[in-house]
């Protein structure tokens, strides 16, 4: 019988993060585009299709997410990041009205996880808290109800929690 490798290159990040927000709104999906017609390429000129976001809540999800970060920046709470990053990031989606009000229910349904963390990445890069969302080598995101977890917020939104690594001991 074989046994597993010892993990010996785990991460050493710092136990504080170096940005930790709140942000309300509803999350967004970012990734599934609907073509809306033709129009002319700029540099060849031929017939490209137009797209556009299939979802309207992108738009306002990414600018909430980048309001509150520059908020972060302005008032210290936060700083730019440079080199590796972990993300956690727990996003509160809204119960629907059918789900059991006294019962523990996961949000199983969609939007897709690796949609909303697109949306909300690319919302931090917008943001120039880091260069581009390259810089994460390590994540962990989770989809709660309102309530149902200890990062969970009242209403719809997420909470975002970026590390950087710590000094090597």
């Amino acid at each position: 019988m074989t046994t597993a490798p010892a993990l010996t290159g785990a991460y050493l990040w710092n136990p504080t993060p170096r940005l930790c927000i709140a942000v309300h709104g509803l999350p967004g999906p970012q990734g599934s585009k609907t073509a809306v017609g033709y129009g002319r390429s700029r540099k060849t000129g031929r017939a490209i299709p137009l797209m556009r976001e299939s979802s309207l809540k992108v738009k306002p999800w990414r600018a909430n997410v980048t309001a509150a970060i520059h908020a972060a920046l302005l008032t210290g709470e936060a700083q730019h990041l440079a080199g590796p990053v972990r993300a956690d990031i727990t996003f509160t989606m809204p119960k629907p009205a059918r789900a059991p009000k006294r019962r523990r229910t996961y949000p199983a349904v969609t939007p897709d996880m690796d949609k909303l963390e697109r949306s909300t990445y690319d919302a931090i890069t917008e943001s120039g808290i880091w260069e581009d969302d390259g810089r994460v080598i390590e994540n962990h995101n989770r989809k709660v109800y309102p309530g149902e977890h200890p990062d969970a917020l009242a209403q719809p939104g997420a909470i975002i929690r970026l590390y950087t690594l710590g000094d090597p001991a």
